[in-house]
């Protein structure tokens, strides 16, 4: 664990172990943003469909949120989590893909 997470309590994600195990990355950012680029295999939802595509989100996986710098993520990991998802915040697709 981190320094950090030893002060706040933060668990490090093993985000490529996520990937592996079958977990879903959900890019929330807009359509014209992920033409310009994204992590394969990505699925496109951006945030302000989140709540009206939940049908199109398996529950039964784990999910990884992603968009430009991580805030937007945050948003749809709420939202998600809210709904019951194991969801995690991947921060900006650009880092995420780093750690994958």
């Amino acid at each position: 664990m981190s320094f950090l997470g030893k002060i706040f309590g933060i668990k490090q994600v093993d985000f490529k172990q996520l990937v592996k195990d079958g977990a879903l990355i959900i890019d929330v950012r807009t359509a014209g943003e992920f033409k310009t680029g994204h992590i394969k295999n990505s699925m496109n939802i951006p945030l302000s469909e989140i709540q009206r595509s939940l049908n199109k989100i398996p529950k039964n996986k784990v999910v990884i949120t992603c968009c430009a710098s991580g805030m937007r993520s945050g948003s749809a990991k709420q939202i998600l989590k809210s709904q019951g998802y194991d969801v995690h915040n991947g921060g900006g697709w650009s880092s995420l893909s780093g750690k994958i």
